[in-house]
């Protein structure tokens, strides 16, 4: 009614609740802003989750390597990855390949040899366990077997907000997911069509800070705020 995006509050019970107005609100090409919590795909739970996928997808993938290798803690310490980096530096190959060549070498302590090798082991697993499953059952096995559900369930006990809402509202999404170019289809596997998807929407719809966009919080962090327009 010529109201200005800014002027209208979409409230909801917990941060997991957002994404179904993010999708909403990108799908009409409305600004928004996200109070109290990050949008979707730059929460921590979720980027680790991903970190999990996109390994699963390309192994050379050297930032995913950095955030899942050592998430939930499996004994791989610092120096361990100082390791396997200035390997990768010296041989010119990714991480990965790097911490195979460590895992079966003798520089490093068996310790530390055995706990790479189990995190290379791990996402062999998940990869050959999950490639016949559908996307959102590959992403719901990533979840139990990397044990990060089980992480972050230890982690939320007893906060009203758990993380692990945002893991099945990851998975939930997935069940959603819908190619947009068919002609792709072929080219591109669902679970890259999909990281690429997850991708870009971390950056998009997201107004700047002065921008016009509409406000989306959790009823507890709109606590003493008005707006003329609630959802």
């Amino acid at each position: 009614d010529g109201g200005s995006h800014g002027e209208a509050a979409i409230l909801y019970r917990s941060n997991a609740q957002s994404r179904a107005f993010e999708e909403a609100l990108l799908a009409e090409q409305i600004p928004y802003r996200v109070y109290g919590g990050m949008r979707f795909f730059e929460r921590a739970e979720i980027k680790d989750t991903l970190a999990y996928l996109r390994l699963v997808a390309s192994r050379a993938d050297d930032a995913a390597f950095e955030r899942a290798v050592n998430t939930p803690t499996r004994g791989i310490g610092e120096r361990t990855l100082d390791e396997v980096r200035r390997r990768a530096r010296a041989d010119g190959v990714p991480l990965w390949q790097a911490a195979a060549r460590i895992a079966a070498g003798s520089e490093l302590a068996a310790r530390a040899r055995n706990a790479l090798a189990g995190f290379l082991a791990l996402v062999d697993a998940i990869d050959s366990e999950t490639r016949e499953l559908s996307l959102q059952d590959r992403i719901d096995h990533a979840l139990a077997r990397s044990g990060l559900r089980a992480h972050y369930e230890n982690e939320s006990r007893g906060q009203l907000d758990s993380r692990t809402d945002n893991l099945d509202e990851l998975v939930s999404v997935a069940s959603r997911f819908v190619r947009r170019d068919e002609e792709d289809a072929e080219a591109m596997p669902e679970l890259v069509a999909f990281l690429s998807y997850a991708a870009l929407e971390a950056g998009e719809g997201q107004a700047q800070a002065g921008e016009d966009g509409v406000q989306l919080m959790t009823l507890h962090s709109a606590k003493g705020l008005e707006f003329p327009l609630v959802f």
